[in-house]
């Protein structure tokens, strides 16, 4: 089983920081990929921004400039940096993973419960 849990949400003001982490744990062989995405109110989940185990990047333009991407592959753990927060980043940010349990696995993806982030203006 592996478990995918994040942390590092709350309450801050608009032009504030926050940083997010998530970790991957259990029976785990390799991970690929590690991101965020997130779904506000009333709005469809969408990508915030990937890492790969290599250290390459991408963001979502909404976030390029004022969110960083970043990970320890030791501890299996990515963390999402986020500065000059504004209120239409308010959001339940959901961290995923791809998985393989072995080396003879497929990669899978496992998704957190999420964490909820709120800006207020």
């Amino acid at each position: 089983q592996v478990q995918v849990v994040e942390s590092g949400g709350g309450l801050v003001q608009a032009g504030g920081s926050l940083r997010l982490s998530c970790a991957a744990s259990g029976r785990i062989g390799g991970i690929n990929v590690m991101g965020w995405y997130r779904q506000g109110p009333g709005k469809q989940r969408e990508l915030v921004a990937t890492i790969t185990s290599s250290g390459r990047t991408n963001y979502a333009d909404s976030v390029k400039g004022r969110f960083t991407i970043s990970r320890d592959n030791a501890k299996n753990t990515v963390y999402l940096q986020m500065n000059s927060l504004k209120p239409e980043d308010t959001a339940v940010y959901l961290c995923y993973a791809q998985v393989r349990r072995s080396d003879y696995d497929v990669f899978s993806d496992y998704w957190g419960q999420g964490t909820q982030v709120t800006v207020s203006s």
